[in-house]
């Protein structure tokens, strides 16, 4: 089921709803790399500060449905790259969100000049982002055996995964 949904700079007003969802979605330890008890300035600063674009989607009626950040996935002669992280609120998994989020992070990447996008660390037993990603275009072109200490399963692999974007 796909939902109509806005997507949009994130703007001073959203952090408000933003951060518990990002909280909870770290606290959780089985798809970031984010330390579970991130502080609050962490998050905002590795979520809002250093990338290059946050962007926040709404639904019609103003409910946070998720967010996702664009920012180069390495400086200086790799800065053609770039990276991207989503997180879907809880409500609106399985709408299509996710999906509206990396198709609209790939429209702003090609505006910024990027030539690909890298998913550094997808964890391998998240097989709906593998899924959906693949889905989109995505390949793996590598994986990292036991790169993610899963909070439930332990250590567990974690893809690299690429697209290009010319």
């Amino acid at each position: 089921m796909s939902r109509e949904i806005l997507i949009r700079p994130f703007s001073e007003s959203d952090w408000v709803e933003l951060w518990p969802l990002l909280r909870d979605t770290f606290a959780d330890g089985d798809t970031y790399a984010f330390d579970p008890a991130s502080s609050e300035e962490a998050v905002r600063h590795a979520w809002i500060t250093l990338p290059q674009a946050t962007l926040v989607a709404r639904a019609p009626d103003g409910q946070l449905l998720g967010t996702y950040y664009l920012k180069p996935n390495q400086t200086g002669l790799g800065g053609h790259v770039c990276n991207c992280g989503y997180v879907v609120s809880p409500a609106a998994q399985g709408q299509g969100v996710a999906t509206r989020l990396c198709e609209h992070s790939q429209a702003l990447a090609r505006q910024h000049g990027f030539r690909a996008m890298q998913f550094n660390l997808v964890v391998a037993t998240n097989t709906r982002a593998v899924r959906l990603w693949q889905h989109l275009g995505f390949s793996i072109v590598g994986t990292l055996p036991d790169a993610f200490r899963h909070a439930r399963l332990g250590y567990v692999d974690a893809h690299v995964m690429y697209k290009p974007m010319v």
